[in-house]
C-alpha cells in the first residue's frame, strides 16, 4: 500500500507558482485546495503538470446545497482530481432533507467517477458520531473524509463512548485530515507538547485502524493531509494574534512523522 501526502492550502495564494514550487520540493505527493479562479484555471493546471502534483478539490456548499454541490463537483471533476473532498449540507438540515441531499451526492459520483468523500466537519450534515452514523447505515455507499478532530470539539471528548460509530466511519473513510483536536477545541496548539500528547495519541490509533482497513481491503493507496489550520484555527498570542507556532513547519512535521509511523506499520 502507498501513501500519498498531500498539502492543504486555504484561500488563493497571491502566487501558485511559488506555492507549488515549494510544495513540490518539501517532497508532497499534492496539494488539498479549491479550485482557482477561472482566469487563474489553465495555468494552474500546467503548474501541477509542472510540478507533478495530484490534486484533491476541497468544495464547499451553501444555499440551495443540491444545486451549490452539483456545480462545484462538476466543475471539480474537470481537474481530474485523486478525490473530492465535500462540506456537505448543513448541521441544521432536516434528516429527511439530507438523505435527498446525500442519495443525490452518491448519483452524482458514480456518474463523474471520482471519489467524493463528506468531511466529518463541524457545521455540516456529519458533526457527530452518532449523526454520520445514521446516514452511513441509511446509504451505505457514502464515502468519509476522516477529520476526528471536529468531533472531539463538538463532544467535549476524546470519543470514549463512540467506538461502534467511530468503527463505522472508518470503514467508509477514504481519506485521512491530520489534525489533532482535544476537548476544547478541533485543533491542539501544538502536537508536540507534552500535555497534549494523549491525544495525538488517540488521533494516531484512530489513522492507525484506517490504514489497516485499507490494507486489509486490498486498496493500492492511502491519502493523507496534514492538516493543521492557519490563525483562527490555530491559537494565537492575545493583543497580537501572533501565532503560536509555524502552519507550514507543524504541517510538515505532522506528514513526516505520520509517514515514518505509517513505513514502519504498513510501508
Amino acid at each position: 500500500m502507498e501513501l500519498k501526502m498531500y498539502k492543504a492550502v486555504w484561500g488563493m495564494p497571491g502566487s501558485w507558482d511559488s506555492m507549488l514550487k515549494q510544495i513540490a520540493e518539501a517532497g508532497y505527493n499534492g496539494v488539498e485546495c479549491p479550485v482557482p479562479a477561472p482566469e487563474d484555471e489553465s495555468h494552474f493546471k500546467e503548474l501541477l503538470d509542472q510540478y507533478q502534483l495530484e490534486l484533491i478539490v476541497q468544495v464547499y456548499t451553501e444555499g440551495n446545497h443540491i444545486a451549490s454541490f452539483e456545480e462545484q463537483v462538476q466543475r471539480a471533476a474537470a481537474f481530474k482530481p485523486q478525490l473530492i473532498n465535500s462540506h456537505s449540507a448543513k448541521d441544521s438540515m432536516p434528516y429527511d432533507d439530507q438523505l435527498v441531499f446525500f442519495e443525490h451526492a452518491i448519483r452524482l459520483e458514480r456518474q463523474l467517477g471520482v471519489p467524493i468523500g463528506h468531511e466529518t466537519h463541524r457545521g455540516r450534515a456529519m458533526f457527530t458520531p452518532w449523526s454520520t452514523a445514521r446516514l452511513l447505515r441509511d446509504l451505505p455507499d457514502l464515502h468519509l473524509v476522516a477529520d476526528f478532530s471536529h468531533w472531539c470539539c463538538v463532544c467535549e471528548s476524546m470519543l470514549p463512548d463512540q467506538a461502534d460509530n467511530l468503527s463505522l466511519a472508518m470503514r467508509h473513510a477514504i481519506h485521512i485530515h491530520g489534525r489533532v483536536g482535544y476537548e476544547q477545541g478541533p485543533q491542539v496548539p501544538d502536537f508536540r507538547a507534552p500535555e497534549y500528547k494523549y491525544a495525538l495519541l488517540k488521533h494516531e490509533q484512530w489513522w492507525d485502524e484506517i490504514c489497516a482497513r485499507h490494507q486489509s481491503a486490498g486498496r493500492p493507496i492511502l491519502t493523507f493531509t496534514p492538516e493543521f489550520g492557519p490563525p483562527g484555527y490555530m491559537h494565537t498570542l492575545p493583543f497580537t494574534r501572533q501565532p503560536v507556532v509555524d502552519l507550514w513547519e507543524i504541517c510538515y512535521a505532522m506528514g513526516q512523522r505520520f509517514r515514518d509511523r505509517f513505513m514502519r506499520q504498513f510501508g
